[in-house]
């Protein structure tokens, strides 16, 4: 079935059958998993489907619906629910689809090998993985190890002219162990992921980063309630971000729930920090040559150098704010209207190494792992439980659990005073370690 002819009929379809404007959002993936736990193969599960989004609008009115069966039967009955459903809603001057932009160009989004790979050898690599991590004397217990994929092939169509379509392969393998001394347990675990089954890191490698999370926790101490710096961990540092990101999102822009909202071109954090969103970078897990409802991707430069750039927003909000779509319509797939979001978040990098940050904090925590939900978008407070490591003297000097850690937006993002250099790019969102200044640590 040629998939793309189909889309551009159905949006043919929609207008024929009442529709003022329309889009069809047709998706087609292949999913492998496979898991294993004390060298036995738990499961290993493997699917292909396919569905198809209807979204119209009538009168200014929008109707969705969605089905996973692409009879003709089924195709007329979800189309003829989209519009039934646009008929009782609202209508809304906001209601609109963008316009034919083209797309961009991107490079590397699917790896054909993926498929080619034996399934043996998928096999072999969970088994592996854990097999390597085991081997440490220190480690007790297995979680499980896995390896999974992901093939797909997205179609959009709609009323103004937009036709495109991409296809996409992701990879995975990653492990989890438990260390235990005593009445003590602590867990850890590393994955990798990456859009070529080539690039993926050695299994050992891997295995070896599980086993030392695990282990390197054990014989926590406590400290004393106090203020001292705080050196965010590269795998840590976007659990703070993520709020700054939630922040601009458009559509809380206009509800008066962003602490950003009035910031535009002002300065709101370190000169240190700059965060780029870029849907076209190579290989990129993020990466697309259009976002969820056909916009072109681009690279934004959201915060510069401490200062606000820009809003995200899909074509709905951005028509709702007076201003065009930034190519950040977010989807959860064929059953989802689009949402806002991004694509592949980092920071630029600076010049220290983790180990230079540590080398100068005279005292202080190595943030290793933290609870909580990151800087409230709404109005830029954190607060989180705590584990790491202390640093004494410019060295580590122990691990520390029970911790809690708290701050504003403000204090927190102005007082970023080094960047690492230690920055994973093949992650969506990449960050290097940095250090803040001061904050308060909630200790005995």
């Amino acid at each position: 079935m040629n998939y793309k002819e189909l889309t551009v009929k159905l949006v043919e379809d929609c207008l024929r059958s009442g529709a003022d404007s329309a889009e069809v959002y047709l998706q087609t993936s292949r999913n492998l998993s496979i898991r294993v736990r004390n060298a036995d193969i738990e499961t290993i599960q493997e699917a292909a489907s396919a569905g198809i989004g209807f979204r119209v609008i009538v009168d200014g009115k929008m109707g969705f619906s969605h089905c996973n069966d692409l009879s003709r039967q089924a195709l007329d009955n979800t189309l003829n629910r989209a519009i039934a459903f646009a008929r009782l809603t609202t209508p809304d001057e906001s209601n609109v689809l963008p316009s034919d932009k083209g797309l961009t160009d991107v490079e590397g989004l699917f790896d054909p090998e993926i498929a080619r790979v034996s399934m043996d050898k998928k096999i072999d690599m969970a088994l592996e993985i854990e097999d390597y991590a085991m081997k440490d004397d220190r480690i007790t217990h297995s979680s499980g190890s896995s390896f999974g994929e992901r093939e797909g092939e997205v179609f959009i169509a709609n009323s103004n002219g937009i036709s495109n379509s991409y296809r996409s392969s992701i990879c995975s393998v990653g492990v989890g162990v438990v260390a235990e001394k005593e009445d003590q347990r602590r867990t850890g675990g590393e994955s990798c992921t990456r859009r070529f089954f080539s690039d993926l890191e050695p299994l050992e490698e891997i295995a070896g980063k599980a086993a030392e999370k695990a282990w390197r926790m054990l014989d926590p101490r406590m400290v004393g309630t106090q203020r001292a710096a705080v050196i965010f961990d590269a795998d840590i540092a976007p659990s703070l971000l993520r709020g700054i990101i939630t922040a601009i999102n458009g559509e809380r822009v206009l509800q008066g729930a962003s602490f950003l909202g009035d910031s535009m071109n002002e300065q709101f954090a370190s000169s240190l920090l700059t965060i780029t969103d870029d849907g076209t970078r190579p290989k990129g897990t993020g990466s697309a040559p259009f976002d969820g409802e056909g916009v072109p991707t681009a690279r934004r430069v959201l915060v510069e150098n401490g200062v606000l750039r820009g809003f995200l927003y899909n074509t709905r909000v951005a028509a709702r704010a007076g201003v065009e779509s930034t190519g950040n319509a977010s989807r959860g797939g064929y059953t989802s209207l689009p949402g806002i979001g991004t694509h592949n978040i980092y920071l630029d990098a600076g010049r220290y190494s983790q180990q230079e940050i540590i080398a100068a904090t005279q005292r202080g925590l190595l943030l290793k792992g933290v609870t909580g939900y990151g800087i409230n978008p709404v109005n830029g407070n954190f607060s989180g439980g705590a584990t790491g490591f202390w640093i004494e003297n410019g060295s580590i000097a122990y691990p520390v659990e029970g911790l809690a850690i708290a701050g504003g937006a403000d204090q927190i993002l102005n007082g970023i005073d080094m960047m690492g250099s230690d920055i994973d790019m093949n992650r969506s969102f990449a960050s290097p370690s940095f250090r803040v200044a001061e904050m308060q640590i909630g200790g005995a």
